[in-house]
């Protein structure tokens, strides 16, 4: 395996998705944004599948893309509502997590930086079960998104991360086969 880009640099922009990435687990943000090894799992090709067999419904703007050298950050919202600027990010099952909410918070705080307006909601849609949930977005929620900025810009190549407290995030986990969550830690490997 070789290295592909060294640290992130304090200028370079953080893409809002490796915020879900990193809360995901730090040490899949790493093997994605240092050796470009995302990996394809089922839950990973079946959220691109889902992705690509989206509805056609009217009402919204489909993949805007934004970036904001103010706040460090750059990605793709899935869907802008037309009402009220509502970033919407598409999961493929049928429940959401905190790295989710705060995926989305990082779409709501791009939103409001590159257009000026108070952006105060984001939606997650659940495609399991067709399900739209609200997601706040206030100043308590900016300041955690600059701050995993802030530990984004602090993961260097030669310092990879902790293995995640909860292995049932590794079962699930499209760089498993990069990671090698148990036999590395058979091998003595702590981090």
């Amino acid at each position: 395996m070789s290295r592909s880009k060294s640290s992130l640099s304090k200028e370079e922009l953080v893409n809002v998705s490796a915020i879900n990435q990193y809360l995901y687990c730090p040490r899949r943000y790493w093997y994605i944004y240092f050796y470009d090894t995302i990996g394809e799992n089922y839950q990973f090709k079946d959220g691109v599948v889902k992705h690509e067999n989206k509805s056609k419904k009217g009402g919204w703007t489909e993949e805007i893309y934004l970036e904001s050298t103010e706040i460090g950050l750059k990605g793709k919202i899935d869907i802008l509502e037309d009402e009220g600027l509502v970033p919407v990010e598409r999961k493929r099952g049928g429940r959401y997590y905190d790295n989710d909410v705060m995926q989305v918070a990082g779409y709501c705080y791009l939103l409001e930086e590159c257009t000026g307006e108070t952006v105060d909601t984001g939606i997650i849609y659940l495609h399991e079960n067709d399900r739209r949930v609200r997601i706040p977005f206030d100043m308590v929620k900016k300041q955690e998104v600059e701050q995993i900025i802030e530990e984004i810009h602090e993961v260097t190549p030669d310092d990879p991360p902790p293995f995640v407290d909860n292995p049932s995030k590794c079962e699930k986990c499209s760089c498993r086969e990069y990671c090698m969550p148990e036999e590395s830690k058979m091998l003595g490997e702590t981090q």
